[in-house]
């Protein structure tokens, strides 16, 4: 699968259907690899792509992530091989653990320990009985790791790995433990604001929903962020390290960072200045950062 160096990483859930085919076309006029779509307590991100995928032409649609506790393996497998035998091999899975809040306080399910639950969940896809026709290439399968050990599992059992707020030194650990060959497929956030109060504020308020959660707490730790750096909506070394923000310069530097460090592709998400995450995004910035503008 070809998926070009830069996607766009974007919840589409305050958009209508009309709304959300209309981005994805102009993501695609833009010249972006893939369109990224998370999975929370919205739309079912399967059903949301094939949609998407129906609305399009070249542009890749991918989950960041579908959510292992929503459906079984088999559902999902066979999700996959529909979506990727009726758009021509354009869907990519990106699958994930979620975490305790959404798993247990959502949806009612238990939470296991995630890298056990994720090596059987991968197991047991790779053995469907599939009596559809399939596509035509066997489509890739990317997991959101972000330890050693879910890493390491990507890289026996997955195609590769789909990291969300991180940082480019994570990536270059990623790439290690992938080895090459590996899809390597870092989210990275933006924000086209030169003040630093402005995008660290938004920062703050975009990532108050991440920072609380143990899975990314315990990824920044290993990072070298300190207990301090979580509290308070996160230090401004924190937001720094998380969001990218300022001119479009200091913007494509980041990204670039993260290809230095061994990204195949980079998915940006845009953070509005009012950090609110359940809005449509800012697209200016994708204009500016355009492939087809390169």
């Amino acid at each position: 699968m070809k998926i070009g160096k830069l996607g766009v990483w974007a919840a589409t859930e305050s958009m209508t259907a009309v709304e959300a085919a209309a981005f994805a076309k102009r993501v695609e006029v833009w010249g972006y690899g893939a369109l990224w779509l998370p999975e929370a307590m919205g739309r079912n991100v399967l059903v949301h792509s094939s949609w998407l995928l129906a609305n399009t032409k070249t542009l890749v649609i991918a989950t960041g992530i579908a959510n292992i506790y929503a459906r079984d393996a088999m559902a999902m497998a066979a999700a996959q091989l529909t979506l990727a035998e009726q758009s021509g091999g354009r869907f990519l899975l990106g699958l994930g653990v979620s975490h305790v809040p959404l798993v247990e306080g959502v949806r009612g399910h238990v939470y296991e320990k995630p890298i056990a639950k994720m090596r059987a969940y991968l197991e047991t896809m790779a053995k469907i009985h599939y009596i559809s026709p399939r596509p035509a290439e066997k489509p890739p399968t990317v997991i959101a790791a972000l330890g050693p050990q879910m890493l390491t599992l990507t890289a026996e059992l997955a195609d590769g790995a789909h990291p969300y707020n991180v940082t480019p030194e994570h990536t270059a650990q990623a790439r290690a433990l992938l080895g090459p060959g590996k899809f390597l497929c870092p989210e990275q956030k933006v924000m086209l604001e030169t003040d630093p109060a402005i995008a660290r504020e938004a920062g703050r308020r975009n990532l108050a929903v991440y920072l609380p959660l143990p899975n990314y707490r315990n990824n920044l730790l290993r990072l070298g962020f300190t207990q301090a750096d979580l509290e308070g909506g996160g230090s401004d070394r924190l937001i720094d390290g998380l969001v990218a923000w300022g001119d479009e310069n200091a913007i494509r530097k980041r990204i670039q960072a993260h290809w230095d460090a061994g990204a195949d592709h980079v998915c940006i998400q845009s953070i509005r200045r009012d950090g609110d995450a359940g809005k449509p995004p800012d697209e200016k910035i994708f204009e500016l950062l355009s492939p087809i503008a390169d």
